[in-house]
């Protein structure tokens, strides 16, 4: 990669970084769209993904921790299984082709996550026991196998089955994000043994955008705006992976 294109590349990212904390994510899929745009390979784009939503995570589960919205009850039973099937999905390779096919299919559905608006009258039923244990590990398998976190797709989910509050959702995908990023992470980088070099950059600007997103956020942004816009980019990115490979 050239110094344009990573400067390019890293101002990109803390740009996601920075909207994407605004509403509570890490910006993996945000992430995984720019290196895909840019022509990165696909076992470059993962590790580096995996470890930038460490990155913005830490500082979105501080934060909601530190509000008081974290609900440990409702949390545990979606991380138990999604962790170790987390590591199994980093460990795991995928065919090229497979990979961009699933990729921008999740890029597509986490464009539809930021275009919905949750009612703010829902009313929260934890789930029980099972059914949360069986969608924490499938959402752990397919956050390794694809570089994101899980969050983009278990916080509509909290919202849509009236499972949480819209903050207590966020707050418990927070570190739902944290944790199966850093287990897809190790998954990855033990499988491979090696880590992109030009990620160090990325993590430089992916911090920098958390720390100003969350702080903005906390400002009262208009949330709505910023996820049809990235509603935009995603769909753009999706839509390259699956018809233009």
């Amino acid at each position: 990669m050239t110094i344009g294109s990573l400067a390019l590349l890293t101002l990109a990212v803390f740009a996601i970084a920075v909207l994407y904390s605004c509403v509570g994510h890490a910006g993996a899929s945000g992430y995984i769209a720019v290196m895909s745009l840019f022509g990165l390979a696909p076992e470059a784009i993962r590790p580096t993904a995996l470890s930038l939503n460490i990155l913005v995570a830490c500082i979105g589960t501080w934060q909601f921790w530190r509000a008081g919205h974290f609900s440990w009850r409702l949390f545990w039973p979606f991380a138990a299984l999604s962790v170790p099937c987390a590591y199994l999905g980093g460990y795991l390779a995928l065919p090229v082709r497979v990979f961009q096919i699933l990729v921008g299919l999740i890029l597509l559905l986490s464009a539809a996550a930021f275009v919905f608006r949750p009612p703010e009258e829902a009313v929260a039923r934890a789930p029980s026991k099972p059914v949360a244990l069986s969608v924490g590990a499938g959402l752990g398998l397919l956050s390794g196998l694809t570089g994101t976190g899980g969050g983009i797709f278990l916080t509509p989910l909290l919202i849509l089955r009236r499972w949480a509050p819209v903050k207590t959702a966020a707050a418990v995908s927070a570190l739902f994000i944290l944790m199966n990023s850093a287990s897809g992470l190790l998954g990855n980088v033990h499988r491979q043994g090696a880590f992109p070099a030009f990620a160090l950059a990325l993590a430089a600007a992916a911090a920098c955008g958390g720390f100003a997103g969350s702080y903005l956020g906390s400002r009262r942004l208009p949330h709505l705006a910023i996820k049809r816009l990235l509603a935009v980019v995603l769909v753009i990115a999706g839509a390259k992976l699956i018809f233009i490979p």
